[in-house]
């Protein structure tokens, strides 16, 4: 078996649409701007939109959790817990929180409900990509940078057995046969 990778949003789509997403959030006028990564996915996309919230004309901190749903198996268990959590206060803040693929909506649901429980002012949630079609919860985010279609995606922060996190890119792994 040989595997094919195919680009599905390029390295210059990502940033461009950064900067959009970067300028929706300054049009907000946030107060006190706290963006929250998710980790693991999310951390190369939540690197390039704080860069591009610096060239918008605002100063955020940067803050990241790491949440879990798997346990000891390799399907989720629905319930979401948290492995690592932020030390921000978040009270009285507007946070926007960042994350790699809404999909099943558990954990960015769970992450927005929690910063809200803690007092944040306001949540915006933004996503790389939006996985319509999958949801076990009711929620859409805020900002979405591209639909994803219906395929297990690679790159730019997202990996595969560990791999290909490296990416510049966001693409589709498929086996071809040999």
């Amino acid at each position: 078996m040989t595997r094919r990778m195919t680009v599905l949003h390029s390295a210059e789509a990502i940033a461009a649409r950064n900067a959009e997403l970067a300028d929706v959030i300054a049009q907000a006028a946030p107060e006190r701007l706290l963006v929250v990564a998710v980790l693991k996915g999310s951390f190369v996309f939540a690197a390039d939109l704080i860069r591009s919230l610096h060239s918008a004309g605002l100063e955020p901190e940067v803050e990241f959790i790491t949440l879990s749903s798997y346990g000891e198996g390799q399907k989720s268990s629905g319930q979401v817990r948290v492995v690592h959590d932020i030390e921000s206060e978040v009270a009285g803040r507007d946070l926007v929180l960042v994350d790699d693929i809404l999909e099943s909506g558990r954990t960015l649901a769970f992450a927005r409900d929690l910063m809200l429980e803690r007092g944040a002012r306001r949540v915006l949630t933004c996503v790389l990509l939006n996985k319509g079609g999958k949801r076990a919860v009711s929620i859409d985010a805020d900002l979405v940078g591209f639909e994803c279609p219906d395929h297990f995606v690679v790159g730019y922060g997202m990996d595969a057995a560990h791999a290909y996190r490296q990416l510049p890119f966001v693409g589709i792994v498929s086996e071809d046969g040999a």
